[in-house]
């Protein structure tokens, strides 16, 4: 499986490296764009580096497209033009989508979450309006949108995009060396 996924400033780190390294376990390939240029400084000032920059991928190559949440970077990939483009293209196509606490709200910008069950950070629900409200689970799977909560469900999230979108099998195995 071929997994995106972008980052910017102010994205939540732990959600983007546990998203990162456990698909990566998992043996997918996996590509970190960041939006602009450089280095990323996350929300808590981890700086993480990107493997590239949105204008150099295609992001139909891609299988996956999944969102790590921080306030700040998904405000960055809600007004991204190209990112959002891409979750409309994928949710077209079937794709498959990912998103992790408050990145749901760029979800929502591209006009995916209408009608589906989802899940987010606590608190992120009132920047929604009242027909397009999260359910209280950890990890969410709505056709092919899964959804996680927040930082502390990062491994749990990326090991049911693992089972949902590649192999079950696979989930148990990276689990299992995760001492999960």
């Amino acid at each position: 499986m071929k997994a995106l996924v972008p980052i910017a400033n102010g994205c939540e780190e732990i959600e983007a490296v546990i998203i990162i390294d456990t698909l990566r376990r998992a043996e997918w390939d996996v590509t970190v764009v960041g939006l602009s240029e450089g280095t990323i400084e996350a929300s808590h000032g981890v700086k993480l580096v990107p493997d590239t920059t949105w204008d150099r991928i295609n992001p139909s190559d891609f299988d996956v497209l999944l969102l790590p949440g921080g306030f700040d970077g998904t405000v960055a990939l809600s007004e991204h033009e190209g990112v959002q483009k891409a979750l409309r293209d994928f949710n077209e196509k079937g794709k498959w989508i990912g998103s992790i606490c408050a990145a749901a709200l760029a979800l929502h910008a591209a006009g995916i979450l209408e009608g589906r069950k989802f899940t987010c950070y606590p608190g992120v629900e009132e920047k929604l309006p009242s027909n397009v409200q999260p359910v209280n689970e950890a990890v969410v799977v709505d056709g092919h949108l899964i959804t996680g909560q927040g930082p502390g469900a990062a491994f749990e999230f990326s090991l049911k995009v693992i089972a949902e979108c590649g192999s079950p099998n696979t989930a148990i195995t990276v689990r299992a060396g995760l001492l999960l």
